[in-house]
Order: structure tokens, then C-alpha cells, then sequence
């Protein structure tokens, strides 16, 4: 299971929220992981043109509003071109009559699924997901 979007979420809030610098260091310390990893997902947030860099003592900020920023838009960017969220086994075998036919099946609920869970995460935003954050903390 690929985790880099909720990776990605997580160092987004951190960012947004902090009333300091974040530097990776700290970021892998609160995701659980190595700083090297926060580093590839801080880099294809840059690319994808949600953070920018302002400097080794000023870490890094969003480029938008939270409430700008769709939960569509981060998925794209850490997500592998090409890449199913679903996805059918390789060999089904051409003999059976299920195997010849699972995946023309499959493949179509899959891509009617993704594309929900597309819309789903284009209707909401980081600004959603720290609004969330805080109810958890007050609640």
C-alpha cells in the first residue's frame, strides 16, 4: 500500500499550522519515518507546485491558501503516473471462463470507483482536513 498522500497531508498541516520552521528532521520524527522520505515527498510537492523552498532557515510554505488546495491536487502530485488506486491481477487464465472475462469486468467498476474517489477528493481541501484536526483535538 502506497502511503506518500497521507505523507503528504500530514507535512502539508505541519506546515500550514506551525508558528515556526518545520525542517524535515522534525516532520519524519511526527510521520514515524526517516527524513530522507519527507525529502522526496517535500520534493514532488514542489514540483507539483503546492510548496516552495524559502531557504534552509525559513522551511518551507504553501504556495496557496489551505482552503485552495484540494485533496485532488496533492494526490496528483505524490502519485505515480499510470498508477490505479484498484487494479486487476495479472494472469488470469484465458481458459476459464471467469478468467477470460474478469477483466474487462473489473476494470470497468475500477476506473467507475477511481473516478469517484477522484470527485471525492477534488470537493475537498488541506483547509478541510486542519479543520478536521482541530475538531479531533477540541472534541
Amino acid at each position: 500500500m502506497d502511503t506518500k498522500f497521507s505523507v503528504a497531508v500530514h507535512i502539508l498541516v505541519m506546515i500550514s499550522e506551525s508558528p515556526t520552521v518545520v525542517d524535515s528532521n522534525i516532520m519524519a520524527e511526527s510521520v514515524g519515518t526517516n527524513a530522507s522520505y519527507i525529502r522526496k515527498i517535500l520534493a514532488m510537492l514542489k514540483r507539483g507546485g503546492i510548496i516552495e523552498n524559502r531557504g534552509r532557515e525559513l522551511g518551507y510554505s504553501l504556495v496557496c491558501d489551505p482552503s485552495e488546495l484540494s485533496l485532488l491536487r496533492i494526490y496528483e502530485a505524490v502519485s505515480e503516473e499510470g498508477v490505479h488506486i484498484l487494479d486487476v491481477h495479472r494472469n488470469p487464465n484465458d481458459e476459464c471462463l471467469v478468467g477470460r472475462n474478469i477483466r474487462p469486468m473489473l476494470t470497468e467498476l475500477f476506473s467507475e470507483v477511481e473516478e469517484a474517489f477522484r470527485r471525492s477528493l477534488s470537493d475537498r481541501t488541506l483547509a478541510d482536513c486542519i479543520s478536521r484536526l482541530y475538531k479531533m483535538l477540541d472534541g
